[in-house]
């Protein structure tokens, strides 16, 4: 692993280090590591993106467990209102009995109260995995000192080398400023007052917002443009476009849900109604319009979520996901939707009943145009069935139609 260099740190309280390396690439974002060297190009987007994820799933898992309302959180306040400081392993294994010297084995059940006391006698604490007890207390860990660290404190640099070298997360309790630094394999996260993540939290729903009543401007858009049959290139890429920025808006405030605990059960409720058929959008049009299906459409949509933000704006560049041809049109050229996302909004169509209806007639215009017979005879269908269809695809038409005079 390269060593840091160029870190203007000085303390850990100063470090700005805050997120996982997935959020780095979002505008106006304080995500930035100045810690970590430039990486090389991902040779397959969608390994990155997993790798990506599999990090930052468990970064907010270890959020969740030090988030108000929870008793580890409680008894990490208590230490810092005790004005002592500490180190917390939260998880126990063999590479972590490697590391530890001295102090003894208590194996008793974790508490707010015994955390705080254990404190005072200055060595490190071990939890295990659920911090559902405290295996190890007043130990010295003694990790590699060649693991790279751009701490300066001796409790910090222990905690963040220790993270490193044993995979278990670790949080360091500062004495003399009384800052509580998360440190999770390569990644550290300074815990911040409740008031604070409260204000970036609602900036970033109020952000949200904007981002979802235009997504719906263009899937709407996009809709009356399926039903006319006069689809463009670029009116896919852009409804793909915004789905994306809505999820990455929308993975943020999940971090500050996760970091909030109790505290943020209403925020994590607006977000849960505004993301409210974001991803069922997206894969809706990947299916209705990728030309191959070469690519898996999970594949698909993780290419899609490592395009860093800066790129995100070229259209051009989700095209070449997608495998669009842009050759002759470019853009503007005309593409055909196979007809998946109309017929989801058909109530009471099982899935199943509409991956038939589009391989057996392949596109959107053919199913608005197919009488009752010709949908009576796909299988699975029935009459009564045909007939729901061919009536709700109609209303949709007529309200795609609606919908273009209106705006």
């Amino acid at each position: 692993m390269a060593r840091r260099s160029g870190c203007s740190c000085t303390a850990a309280g100063t470090c700005r280090r805050r997120w996982p390396r997935a959020w780095v690439d979002r505008p106006r974002s304080p995500t930035h590591d100045p810690h970590r060297p430039p990486q090389p190009e991902q040779t397959s987007p969608t390994q990155g993106a997993d790798r990506v994820a599999s990090r930052d799933d468990r970064v907010l898992s270890v959020l969740g467990k030090v988030s108000p309302g929870n008793a580890l959180r409680e008894g990490i306040d208590r230490i810092i209102k005790s004005g002592k400081g500490a180190i917390i392993v939260l998880g126990d294994s063999q590479q972590v009995e490697k590391l530890v010297s001295g102090g003894f084995k208590l194996n008793a059940e974790f508490s707010a109260q015994r955390l705080s006391e254990v404190a005072k006698m200055d060595g490190a604490i071990i939890l295990d995995d659920q911090a559902e007890r405290i295996l190890y207390a007043n130990v010295q860990l003694v990790p590699d000192p060649g693991v790279p660290t751009a701490e300066t404190g001796t409790r910090h640099r222990s905690a963040e080398r220790t993270a490193r070298q044993t995979g278990k997360p670790v949080i360091s309790v500062s004495e003399s400023m009384r800052i509580v630094s998360l440190y999770v394999d390569d990644t550290k996260h300074v815990l911040e007052d409740i008031s604070s993540i409260l204000f970036r939290a609602n900036q970033a729903l109020a952000t949200l917002e904007r981002y979802r009543s235009r997504l719906d401007e263009v899937s709407a858009a996009l809709s009356t443009s399926e039903i006319e049959n006069v689809v463009t290139v670029r009116d896919v890429l852009t409804v793909l476009q915004r789905a994306e920025m809505v999820r990455r808006i929308a993975e943020e405030i999940t971090a500050y849900v996760a970091e909030l605990g109790v505290d943020g059960r209403l925020l994590e409720l607006q977000l849960h109604e505004l993301m409210d058929s974001v991803e069922s959008e997206r894969s809706l049009v990947v299916r209705d319009y990728q030309p191959t299906r070469r690519k898996r459409l999970e594949s698909v949509l993780s290419e899609l979520g490592a395009i860093p933000a800066e790129r995100l704006l070229d259209l051009r560049i989700l095209a070449d996901v997608l495998a669009f041809s842009l050759v002759d049109g470019g853009l503007e050229s005309p593409v055909t939707p196979r007809g998946y996302r109309q017929l989801s909004r058909i109530p009471r169509l099982p899935a199943r009943a509409a991956d038939r209806l589009v391989e057996r007639f392949s596109s959107l215009q053919r199913l608005l145009h197919a009488s009752l017979g010709d949908l009576d005879e796909v299988e699975g269908i029935g009459e009564a069935r045909a007939r729901s269809i061919s009536e709700g695809l109609s209303r949709l038409a007529e309200s795609a139609v609606m919908d273009r005079y209106n705006r």
